[in-house]
This record gives C-alpha cells, structure tokens and sequence, in this order.
C-alpha cells in the first residue's frame, strides 16, 4: 500500500517500542511454557499513532475521548494452548488467567473462552486482585487439556502519559498516605536483595526530581543495561541473577523492575498479559522500522502505583510505557500468582503446544492508510483510463501542484501557524530540496534567490530553485563544487575577488572590469549620527533589529572592506556576429562602487541608476524570447562554446541551423540596437556577475539572460572555474528565462507551511511517482501535512496545496487552444458545490484560501456567465486565429475574491497567460484549481 502523505496523528509522547528477533516456535514449548504456562515475547515496537483513548471505569472496555475521531483497528486474536497426555489422567482444578484484566485501558470488543475435553464445570470468579479467574473442574480423567482464547480489541491509542499526580507525589521521594500504604503492602512488600541489587540501588540517585521523569530514566536504564533473550529455563530468575548476567527474559526484567522500585519506596505489581504489535502503515523514521507482519504473544511488564494515577505500566523490555498494544491478564504481587494455566496433573509423559494468531477484522481509513489495496488499485486503473482518453483527444494536458508542510517537531511554532518565515524552516527547506534533488535530477543546479515581499513583511522572502534540464543531461558536471547554504565557510574576502578575477578569464573577457563593491559610508555614517548617544549600533533596545543588525554588520566588517566583487558582463547574440560575451569598467561619479542600503544580496543593490545615462536605443534590454518559437533541443555536450571562434566558423555555424533555432536566433538578437562593441566604455553592459563572502561561503550572483543557452553557458564557467580554484560556491539571482527544455521545482515560505511547486507530469504514472516522491522525501526530513486543534482534531497544514493544470507550452495548453474547454470547467464547477466543499479546509466562506464565485458576490454569476458567452467557440478556436491573451482579458477581473486577488480564488487563472505580467513568464501550466485537500493524493 502506498501513501503520499506522513503520519503524525500525536503530538504528545506516545508509545513506541522496539522489537527484537522472534524466538523459534517448536512442538512441545519449553519447561518455562509447562511451567508458567506463557512465552516470552520480542520487543515491543513502533506501530504508529492514531487517536487516543482514556481509561474506563472498572471493566474491560475503555471508554474514548469524547473529542476527535477515533481512527482505530479491531483486531482478532485467537490463542489455542493444547496439552496433549500419552494416556488418560486426572487433573486437579486447572485456573485459567486469559480474560483481560478490568483494568486494561485496551477496549476488548468481545471474548470468548472455549475448554477441551467435555464434560467439564467452569466457575468464573476474580481473586484478590481483582483479576479474572476461570476454575475448571474435570470429573473424568482425560487425554488431552486445550485452552482456546478469542477475543476482539479495539486497537485505539492512547496516550499513556495522559493523568495528574497528586501535588504531594509530583517528585519523587515521595511518602504514600498512611492508609493507602496499608492498603498497598502487598505491592510494597520487599524482594530480597543481594550484594548485586544493593550496588544497584546504591547508583540510583534519590535526589528529589519529578517522579514521571524519574520513572522514565529508571526503566529506559534496565532497557539499556539488561540484554533481552529468549530463555527457555522455566521459572522467572531473581534480581540478583539478572543482573549478574546483565541478561534475561522479558519476565526477568519485568521482576528486576519490581523489586528495584519497592526498594525505592514505591508499589509495584508484576503483570502477564498479550502484546499485540501491528505492522506500521510507513516504517518510523525514529528507531527500528517494525514487524513485517502483525504479531502477537504473551508478554510480561511492570506496574507501578502513584497517587492520582493509579496503576502506571512500565516495560522495561522496550524501556518505555505501556502502550495500548499491552493487554494485561493477571497483575499480582508474585509471579506465581500470575501463570495464565496452574493446576495439577497425573505423572505421565505430556506434549505443550500453542498457537498464537492476529488479524485485523476493521481499519478506519487514516491518514496512513487512507485505502485499502483494492481501493487505491482502483484509482490507479482509472488514472490509467483518464490518461488514454486524454491522449485520444490530442488534450496534452499537464498536472502539477503546490503542496505545503509543516513541521512535525514545532507544530505550535509561529512559523508553523502564521510566520511566513523563521529560525528553522530555510534550514528544512533546504535539506528537502537536497533530497528532492538526488530523486528527480542529480545533475540538476539549485539556485537559492529572493522571493515575493509581502505588505507588512520587513524584507522578501527567500525562495529555493531546483533546474535540471528535461533532455537528462547535466546542468552541473560536478555537484562538489556546489556548497550548502546551511554550512559556515571559511573564506575570507579576498576569495571573491580572486574567484571573480578567474571566471572572466574563463568567459574571455578581461579582468580588469573586475571591481569591488562598498556600502555607502556617508549613508552608514548618517544612520550612526542618528543613534542614542548613550546605545551602540548592536544595542538590542533600538526599535528596528534589521536596520540595527545591518549597521552593526557594517561597521563590524568596516567601510574600507568590500562587500564582494562585481563582474560587468553581458552577452551579445546577433545573426551577423559570434556569440560572445562583453565587459567594461563600470564608472561612477564617486570613483567606486556603492551599494544601494539594503539587506539584500549585493547583487540586487547594484548602483544602475549611477551607470551612465543611455538612450533608449543604445540601452541593452532584455526581451524574453516568444514562448510560442518552437525551441531547438539543446547543445548536447555542456562544455562552453569558446568566445574565439572565427567569423567563417560562425557563418558556417549558421547556415547549419535548423529553421526553428534561426528562428529563435532571431529572437535572442538586437539588431536595432547600436553594437555593443561601438558603445564599449559607456555603460552599456547592465547586468553583472558578483561574487560575496556570507559567513565564510562564496556566494555568486548570476544576472538575468535572454536565452535558455546563454544562462546555461554562464552557469559551466561558474562550474569550470570554482572546480579549477578548488572551491566550492553558493549560486544565486536571477533563474533562467523560462523554457520548456528545463524544468523547476521551487521550495518556498508561505504563513505557517513551506510550501513545494513541483514540475509538471505529463501522464498519470508521473504525477504518482512525483507526488510520492515528494512526500516520501519531506517525511524523512521532518516535514508532515496534517495539524491538530487544541481539542485533538485532525486538520490540513491550513496551505494553499494548489492543484495546477495546464500543458507543457502555452501551445500545448488545452486551455488557451480551446478556451470553452475553461468555460465549461467553470460552468460545472459552480454547479456541483459538492466539490468545493468536498475539498475544503477548515474554513469556507468568502474570506477563505478559495472562495467559490457566489461567495459574497451573488452578482459575479451574472457577470462570468455573460463574460463565458463571450469566449471563443469550438469552432472559432478550431479555425485559428484566437490570441492567447483573450482568456485572461475576459475572466481576470471575474476569477477575484473580495479584495480582487486573483490568486486566492477557487479557480485561479493567475499563472494562465497574462500579457501584462512582465515579471512572470508566459504560462507553461495554464490554470490553477486551487484544491482544499488537506493531504494531496496522486
């Protein structure tokens, strides 16, 4: 079964356990099977969290929270004990202890106990202790003895740290009340103690600390200092055995753990009982990964009493609590008392086997597992069954998304909750993208920029970029020469400006245009005049902490140390002339280079403005290339095509064009725009490469291209030169300019999620493997998608979780090829409620993240409707002609919520194709639906 999304349905500590190997199983048992009637069981271990259950009143059903949905399994467990005898013989009264015990917080379902041979008289009653008893009374002699339990549990978790102490209990030492102790002697009654124990006691501190805590260290410690083993001896070994071997069985421990606690004051009781362990839905990703099958045995724990609690369980085997997995049968002061079979028998030769059996009869679908097998097959075959007629109808239609995460360790963090960013989420964000990198594109280049800046937000936020190029050929040859953001450097300043000085010679152009780059001093020295007289530049108490820390930072580093260094560079592409790149000496007026004041990178504070003046005609505009010029495949090798190249090499270069790469040649050059080598020295080159030392790591700024190639280009000499120097670099800036040949993966900050822009897939094969991808890998760096209310309900991560639909090109895009195909998904979109709400998150309305059309607005109906009638037909759309922009002129004012955000709509056509929208490239997916599903399935 397969999942796309984490489980972390409890916030709380909850049981986990570890398992260990599974002893053999043979006819016959062991001599501690004939003797205490049980088996030893491995190790506990992890089976997920799911909801909670509080103890019941006195009987063997719990009763649950009165909050959240219980997302249990019922499980059936079936436990057949058969003596077999070589002749007929006379047992004595046999008890029986396998009816869970009142106590048990575990909810039995059902039970059923089932003795062989007949005729036989069976009394049930309860011992002191208040366990059950079946006495059984044969008045025939017999030649066999068989036991068969049938019981159904309700496997619903609770947390076992869910209860109050008394105020005078909360630390240990503590002194039971006069009366209580009375009624607790049994339990406290002490263990004889040898040399062994006395050494033991002696290391346990009694300094006075809380007793939860106390208890959890004291039975982590036996869990870590006993060896578990399968021991086939009968009986259960003393204290001072145990920890001489520093070994022993599951009864061992459990007994150790008794007599250690009533030494320390405290009543303890030895419990018998089932233990049933699931297989996980997903392996953990703290400790072992778990079963491969449900498994249960009969196992052994400890309990002890603390005021205001009751009877608490400790399993020392796996060193944590009792989970809703242990189900106790008998809990007594001694273990004899606690044998699942007692009685006597005729002298006679006697065969022991068990059988020992779960399964599970009911699962309510959960975050984990929210199908069954036959279910999500289902999907898949009709996944398959869309995709066929998609491709029948020469659709081409692409799906992405934007799922969002949240951290499964800070949950109640602001940044997790309302802060778009914070101290830990850049730092997740960038491990996922790591990882994400290693799935999708090894070779691909990850770019760390500056994002959207929101009203009211101090500065922009970061965004992540993951480029690889769709052909498979690397963007980056040699990943090592990539840093990581997260990890200090130790560069000085002088690397940049040597690194700067090699990458010029490795694009050919020269080094002398190489300059540094300083903050403004007189703009640093105004900010310092206007500080408190009797306050420092880092003096916590100044109202702004960024401009505080910004001064600070200056003046730390000095105005005479450069911020990094700036390489002017641009390239010039023309059909008359080889492709090359150009620079010149930037000049100013003050004689250096001053940054504008800011937080940004340096690359994004460049003095422009302070080049010299150009006209409209000599200024080097950047157009971004027609996203409907059909795009020749790439060069295939990486390597640098080399500045030096003939003139004849180039004409013949040309001629062997193909039309579609002459054409996007044609694209790319300025032809009417004075030659660049004519204005060299005047400010022509407006774009820069630049290279800064943050926290000790070189980071370099890559400015914007016009062409796909030309990025590409620039980011081998990056590569070439940081492999040459033995460095390694941070890159940063502009993305390439949008082309279907490459694909992006973006990693940013949204209030309370990060959010995740994934590539689009072109089959339904490619959008499961993407989205299970994806979510595989935010698990495994902490990253969940689901939230809990204050009253434990289970919720989305409150993201956007956009679903994107559209085609790999604006050509492709169904939506602009056919735009009543649009039409018609807004028309049954409205009509059918029942999605909308079906999607939703926590809230709807017309303030929430998608807003239906007729939310607030009854009157907006009107209006698409009319403005739907005025899309262009089939037939219209069929005999060409029709603009791509035609869509978004009718609808963008329509698709609004109540502010007229287009973005924060149910059906967004944000990312459709805008003919306004410079700063955002033409539309490669065409329409997002913005879907409220908590957790996006594939």
């Amino acid at each position: 079964m397969r999942t796309a999304s984490f489980s972390f349905l409890w916030r709380r500590k909850c049981t986990r356990l570890r398992p260990v190997s599974l002893a053999s199983r043979r006819p016959g048992g062991s001599g501690e099977e004939r003797r205490l009637g049980r088996r030893d069981l491995p190790r506990p271990l992890d089976s997920g969290c799911r909801a909670c259950t509080l103890p019941g009143p006195a009987s063997t059903i719990g009763t649950p929270l009165a909050f959240g949905v219980s997302m249990s399994i019922h499980v059936a467990l079936t436990h057949r004990t058969v003596y077999t005898y070589d002749r007929r013989v006379s047992l004595t009264p046999q008890v029986i202890r396998l009816r869970p015990a009142p106590h048990s917080r575990t909810r039995v379902l059902s039970y059923s106990l089932e003795i062989s041979p007949k005729p036989h008289f069976i009394n049930w009653q309860q011992d002191p202790n208040a366990n059950w008893l079946a006495r059984v009374v044969f008045p025939e002699k017999v030649d066999h003895f068989a036991v068969t339990v049938d019981l159904v549990a309700d496997m619903a978790v609770y947390n076992p740290f869910d209860f109050f102490l008394e105020p005078d209990a909360e630390r240990y030492p503590f002194t039971y009340p006069e009366d209580l102790a009375e009624e607790l002697a049994p339990y406290r009654r002490p263990v004889a103690a040898g040399p062994g124990l006395s050494a033991f006691l002696a290391t346990v501190s009694r300094e006075p600390r809380r007793c939860v805590d106390f208890l959890v260290d004291l039975n982590a410690r036996l869990q870590r200092e006993i060896k578990y083993l399968v021991r086939l001896e009968p009986g259960v070994q003393p204290p001072e055995e145990t920890l001489r071997l520093g070994s022993g069985s599951c009864r061992d421990t459990a007994w150790l753990l008794v007599a250690i606690l009533r030494h320390l004051g405290l009543a303890a009781r030895f419990v018998s009982g089932y233990l049933i362990q699931l297989t996980p839905d997903q392996k953990p990703l703290d400790g072992p990964a778990g079963p491969s099958a449900d498994f249960t045995d009969l196992h052994a724990w400890t309990e002890v009493y603390l005021p205001g609690a009751g009877w608490v369980g400790l399993d020392p085997t796996s060193g944590l609590l009792a989970g809703e997995g242990h189900i106790p049968l008998a809990a007594t002061p001694d273990t004899p008392s606690a044998a699942p079979v007692s009685g006597g028998v005729e002298p006679c030769e006697t065969t022991f086997d068990f059988t020992m059996e779960v399964r599970r009869l009911h699962e309510t679908p959960r975050v984990t597992k929210p199908y069954t097998e036959a279910q999500w097959q289902a999907i898949l075959d009709l996944g398959h069954a869309v995709d066929r007629r998609l491709t029948d109808g020469d659709t081409r239609l692409t799906m992405g998304g934007e799922p969002t995460f949240v951290s499964v360790d800070d949950m109640d963090g602001p940044e997790w909750n309302t802060e778009a960013v914070g101290p830990t989420k850049e730092r997740l964000a960038t491990v996922l993208l790591h990882r994400l990198k290693d799935r999708f594109a090894p070779g691909g280049l990850m770019l760390f920029g500056q994002g959207k800046w929101y009203p009211g937000e101090p500065l922009p936020r970061w965004a992540h970029h993951l480029y690889w190029r769709t052909d498979g050929v690397p963007l980056v040859q040699d990943p090592e020469v990539l840093g990581d953001p997260a990890q200090p450097g130790a560069h000085a300043i002088d690397a940049a400006g040597a690194f700067m000085t090699a990458l010029a010679e490795t694009l050919a152009v020269d080094p002398v245009a190489v300059q540094p780059a300083f903050e403004d001093p007189w703009q640093m020295m105004a900010e310092e005049r206007r500080l408190p007289i009797n306050l420092e530049p880092g003096d916590e108490r100044l109202k702004d902490p960024l401009a505080r820390a910004r001064l600070a930072r200056a003046l730390e580093r000095g105005l005479e140390t450069p911020v990094g260094y700036v390489l002017p560079v641009q390239r010039w592409n023309s059909p008359a002339h080889a492709p090359r790149w150009l620079t010149e000496i930037w000049q100013f007026r003050q004689g250096r280079c001053y940054l504008i004041p800011g937080d940004s990178v340096m690359g994004l504070r460049l003095p422009l403005e302070s080049l010299p003046h150009l006209s409209a005609t000599q200024y080097p505009f950047l157009f971004p290339v027609d996203p409907f010029v059909p795009r020749g495949p790439l060069p295939p090798l990486p390597a640098p095509r080399l500045q030096r190249r003939l003139p004849a090499d180039h004409a013949r270069a040309q001629a062997a064009k193909s039309p579609a790469e002459q054409a996007q040649a044609e694209q790319t050059s300025l032809p009417d725009q004075e030659p660049l080598a004519a204005a060299a020295g005047r400010g022509v080159v407006r774009t820069a490469v630049c290279g800064e030392i943050r926290q000790g790591r070189l980071h370099v700024f890559l400015p914007p291209a016009e062409a796909l190639e030309d990025y590409i280009e620039l980011v081998e000499a990056v590569e070439a030169t940081a492999r040459r120097l033995g460095v390694q670099v941070i890159l940063e800036g502009y993305p390439p300019p949008h082309d279907p040949r490459v694909n992006v993966l973006k990693v940013t900050p949204d209030p309370g999620v990060i959010e995740v822009n994934v590539h689009p897939a072109g089959s339904w094969d490619e959008l499961v493997h993407i989205t299970e991808t994806l979510y595989d890998e935010a698990r495994h760096v902490r990253l969940g998608t689901e939230k809990f209310m204050i009253d434990g309900r289970h919720v989305g991560t409150g993201g956007g979780n956009h679903l994107v639909v559209g085609g790999a090109t604006p050509a492709d895009s169904p939506f602009l090829r056919r735009p009543d195909l649009l039409g018609s998904l807004i028309r049954f979109w409205q009509g059918h409620p029942a999605l909308s709400y079906l999607f939703s998150g926590l809230f709807i309305g017309p303030t929430s993240q998608a807003p239906r059309l007729d939310e607030a607005r009854d009157e907006t109906l009107y209006d698409v409707a009319l403005a739907l009638d005025l899309l262009p037909t089939r037939a219209q759309a069929e005999a060409g002609g029709v603009a791509p922009w035609v869509v978004d002129r009718i609808l963008r004012d329509l698709l609004i919520d109540v502010t007229g955000n287009t973005h924060r709509t149910e059906i967004s056509i944000d990312k459709l194709y805008s003919p306004d929208r410079a700063g955002r490239p033409p539309g490669a997916w065409s329409s997002s639906a913005a879907s409220r599903c908590r957790r996006m399935r594939a």
